[in-house]
């Protein structure tokens, strides 16, 4: 392994108690592949944002966790209404407090 990987692989893993998005992305990461697996593609979401930064001198402006958590959920949501329309269903989403975000349409069964 080269320099470069060994030290990118060292700032994922330091990433673990962060509170921003690449700490987020991290530990999501963690649950889905295992730990040095999640090391592997922080450290890979790194080298990218780094190339980024050092070819186009774009500024890295960092992402709260909550605002990377919202993202997720938007983009799961999308996914599982996606899956849902191709499996012949409707998706009614309502919140915790039960009023309803979108108008329910009625479903017959």
């Amino acid at each position: 392994m080269n320099r470069a990987a060994q030290a990118l692989r060292l700032a994922a893993q330091s990433l673990h108690h962060s509170q921003g998005a690449l700490g987020g992305f991290l530990r999501r990461m963690k649950g889905r592949l295992g730990a040095q697996a999640a090391v592997t593609a922080t450290a890979h979401k790194l080298a990218r944002i780094v190339y980024l930064a050092l070819k186009h001198g774009m500024t890295y402006v960092r992402q709260s966790q909550e605002e990377y958590q919202a993202k997720m959920k938007d983009k799961l949501v999308k996914a599982l209404k996606r899956k849902a329309r191709q499996l012949g269903l409707e998706v009614n989403e309502k919140t915790l407090g039960g009023a309803a975000t979108e108008e329910p349409a009625p479903t017959h069964g």
